[in-house]
């Protein structure tokens, strides 16, 4: 399938890379609105450039459309490329409001395209292994979950605005921090949520900038600390947290009545997956870690867990050392699923639902804090087995 990619910004190098390991992918062309920048990109990747975005989406031989652009500009060319009878895989989220992101939806139904979103970590083989376990009732029912997206304090600390892709690419600080952190990296969390606990009922969120002064002139900064306790169905509830201010801590972990099952960092392809059981109230590692507590000594870590399994990277690669995710799992299953006529897993109903818990997120004061959500989308698509890469 041929590809128009629009937008030559940072992550899209990370796309270009991946494309090594899915053959049944070809660049058709690259398009950004700074000449310069595609230029520079075209020529390091020694791929076509397209002269303006009309250009891009009138070429008969584009069939599919990477979205890679800020996310302000998503539903715009998004909407540009359904009108041009291309499919269209977006970066997140699909659109910066739940109006918006419905009306693709809508659109692509209306041209009998196909519309999909990142991300596709939950398709990767450390995400699909937990659900296997949580489905085989390895820890039990499941109560309760602590998923965390925080990525320290980067801004002012380290100056992410001097940060380079391998093309010259810089990272995009001025679009991320007005944004939002939790439009950026919710979804991480949010969509193997999704896949494991199906759709979100309601959520009640807390956000707040508490670093204003981020580095540099920022006309209008989000939020760039978010809470919020998300309700799913069988009672089970998970407490996501998303910021720019704590500790990197990019985990999950998911308790149930037999155990805890942990992923360290939710942005690797092949992290293992650590396992524990509840720990005797009078055992000796439950007394030596309030004992610990009891006089100020930080354990850190999971000490009391084991390994449950240790997934292995897909072999179509990933985008590289500082990258171990493969960006084009998501494309990749959209493409089977239109050859198969299957639905695709990351779809645009289940997008609309991650865009509607985002904007609660990060703006719940629009919701007086408490969203009972109105989207849904269908579970069995994401969570079919049947559909799954091979392991």
């Amino acid at each position: 399938m041929r590809v128009a990619v629009i937008g030559c910004g940072y992550v899209a190098d990370y796309y270009i890379r991946n494309m090594a390991g899915h053959p049944d992918f070809e660049v058709a062309g690259v398009y950004d609105r700074n000449e310069t920048r595609r230029d520079r990109f075209a020529q390091y990747f020694s791929l076509p450039a397209y002269p303006s975005l009309d250009a891009a989406l009138a070429d008969p031989d584009v069939q599919l459309v990477f979205n890679l652009t800020n996310p302000i500009s998503h539903f715009a060319v998004s909407a540009a490329a359904i009108r041009a009878g291309k499919h269209v895989y977006t970066e997140k989220p699909l659109g910066m409001t739940l109006a918006e992101a419905r009306e693709l939806v809508a659109l692509a139904a209306s041209h009998g395209v196909r519309i999909g979103a990142a991300p596709c970590n939950v398709l990767n083989a450390t995400c699909r292994e937990l659900g296997k376990a949580i489905r085989t009732g390895v820890i039990g029912r499941v109560r309760l979950v602590y998923a965390n997206y925080d990525d320290g304090m980067i801004a002012p600390n380290r100056a992410p605005w001097n940060w380079r892709s391998g093309s010259g690419a810089p990272w995009p600080a001025a679009d991320e921090f007005t944004v939002g952190c939790t439009y950026e990296h919710a979804g991480y969390a949010l969509v193997p949520l999704a896949a494991l606990f199906g759709p979100a009922r309601t959520i009640t969120a807390f956000a707040s900038l508490q670093v204003p002064d981020k580095g540099i002139p920022i006309e209008s900064m989000a939020p760039d600390f978010s809470v919020g306790c998300i309700e799913y169905d069988n009672g089970v509830v998970a407490r996501l947290t998303a910021g720019l201010v704590a500790p990197e801590d990019k985990s999950l972990t998911v308790v149930g009545d037999r155990g805890s099952l942990v992923v360290q960092h939710l942005r690797n392809d092949a992290q293992k997956i650590l396992i524990s059981s509840p720990e005797p109230t009078g055992s000796l590692a439950a007394k030596a870690r309030r004992g610990a507590l009891r006089f100020g000594v930080q354990i850190a870590g999971w000490p009391h867990y084991k390994t449950y399994c240790r997934p292995v990277l897909p072999p179509s690669g990933v985008a590289g050392p500082d990258k171990p995710v493969d960006f084009l799992l998501g494309p990749q299953d959209m493409l089977d699923a239109i050859r198969t006529g299957r639905p695709h897993r990351l779809s645009g109903e289940l997008a609309v639902h991650i865009v509607e818990i985002v904007e609660a997120l990060q703006h719940p004061e629009r919701f007086g804090h408490r969203r009972i959500l109105e989207t849904t989308f269908d579970w069995s698509v994401l969570k079919d087995e049947r559909t799954e890469l091979a392991a």
